[in-house]
């Protein structure tokens, strides 16, 4: 899913080494989304809890979206023409509905409920997602990872994967990334995580079994839940530091579905604006440059046709990204917004981070 915002925040993630905090600050924090449309004024809109400004990582996850249930016939669902990423994987989950995905690598496939869709982007690469099939309604998940130093260059690909469903007394859950519940993903990824779908029945504890160097996210879905004793409402972001080695769900007196996600800390600064993430302000403007260039809507500029990439100190001379356009798709692919009129900087984290 493309970040459509016509003037999206800059976001800097600074490195963090997941040690606990010194202060007195709660050990589950509770994060309230916030509204995003997708379009127009009937498009679908999603609800965004990461990032913000308390808080831009869980582990190496840098953005998340949450959207639905949406009846398409009034909205008409999700409609993002081809737009560009780098510097990142894309994973798509659903509940309800389904989405045709179609990249610049030539791959074509239908996300379903229940189906894990991760599109790597490496270095560079576009893609449309679009609403299909007869479901009346589209409720889901996509969230970002970014891509460590040593791969974010890497080559693109795409997997599609159909996890198993675990069940214990009163749970059910879809391990689609990593490892969790008796199950293990096959699919790879550039650095360790968890990602699973988890469902409570009204008044079922759960107590799960984590790594301890995971920093841990609890996107709720339905129903209400407490995570280590602190309640979570419908649509909230509960996120846990890591250094513990179980995290105890709750349901209230309704069924649960949420989503259960983490890693260990990334150890890296990034720097992520509009759907590029990079590592510093002359990385995003040569993401936007190339992108502008290779959609036919060129702008002046007065640097070289190569660009530097990398933090400072550690900075390596690399071809432009080539994005490329997925094959035969009817819409014009989305350009870039124009960037702000100052140097994206790194923010502080505030709450101890």
């Amino acid at each position: 899913m493309s970040n459509v915002e016509t003037k999206p925040s800059e976001v800097v993630c600074a490195a963090d080494d997941g040690a606990a905090s010194s202060d007195a600050a709660p050990t589950i924090r509770v994060l309230t989304p916030r509204e995003v449309p997708l379009g127009g004024p009937r498009a679908m809109s999603v609800r965004r809890p990461l990032p913000q400004r308390a808080l831009s990582l869980i582990g190496a996850w840098c953005f998340l979206d949450h959207y639905g249930p949406d009846e398409v016939a009034s909205t008409g669902g999700m409609d993002v023409p081809p737009h560009p990423h780098t510097g990142l994987a894309t994973v798509s989950w659903l509940f309800s509905g389904e989405i045709t995905h179609a990249d610049s690598a030539g791959h074509r496939a239908v996300v379903r409920p229940g189906e894990l869709s991760l599109m790597t982007a490496g270095s560079g690469i576009s893609h449309s997602e679009r609403s299909s099939g007869p479901s009346p309604e589209l409720h889901g998940v996509q969230m970002w990872v970014a891509l460590p130093e040593e791969s974010r260059f890497g080559p693109r690909r795409f997997d599609h994967y159909t996890p198993p469903v675990r069940t214990g007394p009163g749970w059910s859950a879809q391990v689609f990334l990593g490892t969790g519940f008796g199950d293990t993903a096959p699919v790879p990824t550039a650095t360790p995580m968890l990602a699973a779908e988890v469902r409570l029945e009204p008044g079922r504890t759960l107590d799960v079994d984590v790594a301890a160097d995971f920093e841990h996210g609890v996107l709720v879905d339905t129903g209400e839940v407490t995570v280590d004793e602190q309640p979570v409402p419908a649509d909230h972001l509960a996120y846990r530091r890591a250094g513990e080695r179980r995290l105890q769900l709750a349901a209230g007196d309704r069924a649960v579905r949420l989503v259960l996600f983490g890693g260990p800390p990334l150890g890296e600064q990034i720097v992520m604006w509009w759907n590029f993430v990079g590592r510093s302000h002359e990385e995003i403007v040569a993401f936007r440059t190339a992108w502008q260039e290779q959609i036919g809507r060129p702008e002046r500029r007065a640097d070289s046709s190569e660009h530097l990439y990398g933090t400072a100190g550690e900075t390596q001379t690399v071809a432009p990204p080539s994005f490329g356009l997925p094959e035969d798709d009817p819409g014009a692919p989305l350009p870039a917004p124009v960037l702000p009129n100052v140097r994206i900087r790194p923010r502080e984290q505030p709450g101890g981070r």
